[in-house]
Order: structure tokens, then sequence, then C-alpha cells
């Protein structure tokens, strides 16, 4: 899965603090990710976040 540094992911399941989305900060064998809502920032397993991923936001590139 192509998962990329300042992407947003829509979580299956929702954060604490109630939001589903996260910012990718670092990507790798762990992700660091960002909570949209509440600012949490935490590391995840790549195989634990790839499982849970609804749809990822992609700002696209611009030349």
């Amino acid at each position: 899965m192509d998962v990329r540094p300042k992407d947003i992911l829509v979580m299956k399941k929702k954060h604490p603090c109630g939001g589903n989305k996260m910012m990718v900060l670092r990507s790798g064998m762990d992700f660091k990710l960002k909570c949209t809502q509440c600012g949490h920032e935490f590391m995840v397993p790549r195989s634990k976040i790839e499982k849970n991923i609804k749809s990822i936001i992609r700002e696209t590139e611009e030349p």
C-alpha cells in the first residue's frame, strides 16, 4: 500500500477523542501518525495500520 508523509488516513476505528482522520508524519516499518482532531502523535506498526485504513486522502502534487 502506497502511504506517504502528509497523507490523511481515514481509519475504520475512531481515536479515543472521537476523530477518525490521521495525518502521516513518517512511514516505514512503523507509521508515526497525528490525530487531526486532538493533535496526539503516536507510532503504530505498519501491519496494524494497513488493515485499519478505510481510505487515503492525498493532496494533488503540483509540478
